[in-house]
């Protein structure tokens, strides 16, 4: 168990170390890091292989030029000793030489490459056998035939000649002895003028110290260049985040920043930042002080916008009161009418009882019969009076500006008061009126008055669209637990498919040859929004309308 945690903590720090390569990576910082030190790991490499070169070939210059002293100093030693053809001479003459400083060893051999003498010992010469086509290639293949020449060549560990068992390079200078005329004229010289070649001389020069010296330079400017590349990369790293990235970051930091809403937030421009940098934050600020200007002219905008849609508000609000008064004055004047009927009777049989009543006080005898006469005629002048009273009082609140004073009220008890209003019209007009509620519970938030608004508006129109055998029902119910469901349904002429959508719209009627300023139903559903209600209209032409409006419930 642990283990895996560890295995676990193990992959989230490589996924997390990866994460940030990738960012490194992927940023401009990162980049030009990578560029600058790839760029100079290149640059080191290739200086690296140049200088090498260039100082192998320079030393190897300088080797063949020490080789050409050497040789001419070797020549002249043995030039007499060949001359005289002295072998004695010549012999001793290559001994000495084998022992100066800085020459291997001198051979000479004859025109048919075979070794001829050798400062090495007679008994080394023989064990060692230094014919240079045992070790080496034949001597025509390595020299041109009679020019004088150079070869650098390296002698391996099983080389015959070689004087220990290390693999190092030597320096081979061969002299061709050409027949001049003191050789071919000389009478101890048994060769003819035709002979060109008589010879050659190789002298074998060690380079071992040279090498050293070359692998020590080398390895000497391989460090220093390791460090100067070293301190260049370490200087432009520094350099590069104390220029570039801090920079960076300091923009990246203030866009985030402005990004969550802090507009406050400025770049900090030192004197030592580079000139694209310092334009950059300058461009960077001036951005942010024109968004702060723009913002706050945007707020205050915002500000002068709310308070004018405040106040249209306000002033539509007084304009669909004033509607709402108008359609309610209105429907007043519709209702007055039969209202006038209606109080007429009561007054006309108050004043037929007022005269009786005078008549039988008039008459100075009281009988007990004559008093319960007057006493019953007196009690059906208070009920008419009081009904007219009711009658005038449901029209004064009716007509009465609303002051939107919502309370919780019934709807059934809202649409018995609407039927008592209408009662009078609908009698006359001869409608058959019924109620249907279902609705178990029918408390709701709202202005009583604007219901009973809304409820008259809709009767009035369902009682002028019917003309013979009217119907109207009203209907409730509760398709919820948090909604009452009213329906008022009549069996008039209905409204047409094309009119259906604009029957709510303020000013629009379609009765065309009849009283109606287009308000009714605007109003209605006006009312109904007001309420967080809504409203539905389902209507078959010829046969009827249904308006279904669902107000929410009130549970507190």
């Amino acid at each position: 168990m642990a283990s895996s945690g560890k295995n676990i903590f193990k992959r989230l720090i490589k996924k997390e170390s990866l994460r940030k390569y990738a960012g490194l990576r992927s940023s401009i910082y990162g980049r030009v890091v990578f560029i600058i030190t790839g760029s100079l790991v290149v640059l080191f490499i290739l200086f690296n292989i140049v200088f090498r070169t260039v100082y192998i070939d320079f030393f190897n210059a300088t080797a063949k030029q020490s080789g050409e002293n050497i040789s001419s100093i070797v020549e002249g030693s043995l030039y007499y000793s060949m001359l005289e053809n002295d072998r004695g001479m010549l012999q001793r003459t290559l001994n000495i030489i084998s022992t100066m400083s800085g020459i291997e060893e001198v051979n000479m051999y004859d025109d048919k490459d075979s070794l001829a003498f050798t400062s090495l010992s007679n008994k080394r010469a023989i064990l060692s056998n230094p014919n240079c086509r045992e070790c080496h290639l034949d001597l025509a293949s390595m020299f041109p035939f009679k020019a004088k020449a150079y070869r650098i060549v390296k002698d391996m560990p099983n080389c015959g000649i070689s004087q220990n068992g290390d693999s190092k390079r030597f320096l081979l200078i061969r002299k061709p002895i050409l027949n001049e005329k003191s050789c071919y004229t000389s009478s101890c010289h048994a060769h003819t003028e035709t002979d060109e070649v008589l010879g050659s001389l190789i002298i074998k020069l060690p380079l071992e110290d040279l090498d050293a010296f070359v692998d020590k330079s080398s390895i000497d400017f391989l460090l220093i260049a390791t460090l100067i590349t070293s301190f260049l990369v370490t200087f432009l790293i520094i350099f590069t985040r104390k220029k570039i990235k801090n920079p960076l970051n300091s923009i990246i930091e203030a866009s985030e920043a402005v990004s969550k809403g802090d507009n406050t937030i400025r770049l900090i421009i030192k004197p030592d930042l580079l000139d694209d940098m310092r334009l950059v934050s300058l461009a960077f600020n001036n951005m942010l002080d024109n968004i702060d200007t723009a913002s706050k002219e945007l707020q205050n905008w915002s500000q002068q916008l709310e308070y004018k849609v405040q106040k249209k508000t306000e002033e539509l609000s007084e304009a669909q009161n004033e509607l709402i008064h108008v359609e309610r004055i209105a429907s007043l004047g519709k209702l007055s009418s039969s209202v006038a009927h209606e109080i007429n009777n009561p007054l006309s049989g108050i004043l037929v009882y007022t005269k009786l009543i005078y008549k039988q006080l008039s008459t100075q005898s009281f009988t007990h019969e004559k008093k319960e006469s007057i006493l019953r005629h007196l009690k059906l002048i208070e009920t008419e009076t009081k009904r007219c009273g009711d009658i005038v009082k449901g029209l004064l609140d009716f007509s009465r500006k609303d002051r939107d004073d919502f309370e919780t009220a019934s709807l059934h008890e809202l649409l018995n008061a609407t039927y008592d209003l209408m009662t009078h019209s609908i009698k006359i007009a001869e409608i058959n009126f019924t109620t249907d509620f279902r609705a178990k519970t029918d408390q709701i938030f709202c202005s009583p008055n604007q219901i009973k608004q809304a409820c008259v508006a809709i009767l009035v129109n369902a009682s002028e669209a019917i003309h013979e055998q009217g119907e109207i029902i009203i209907r409730t119910s509760n398709p919820d637990e948090n909604n009452i469901l009213v329906e008022i349904s009549d069996n008039g002429q209905g409204i047409s498919p094309e009119d259906i959508p604009h029957i709510f719209e303020p000013f629009f009627s379609t009765k065309r040859n009849e009283s109606g300023i287009g308000l009714g139903l605007a109003i209605v559903h006006g009312i109904v929004e007001n309420h967080k209600g809504h409203l539905e209209v389902d209507s078959i032409p010829g046969k009827g309308t249904s308006i279904s409006i669902v107000f929410p419930l009130n549970k507190n």
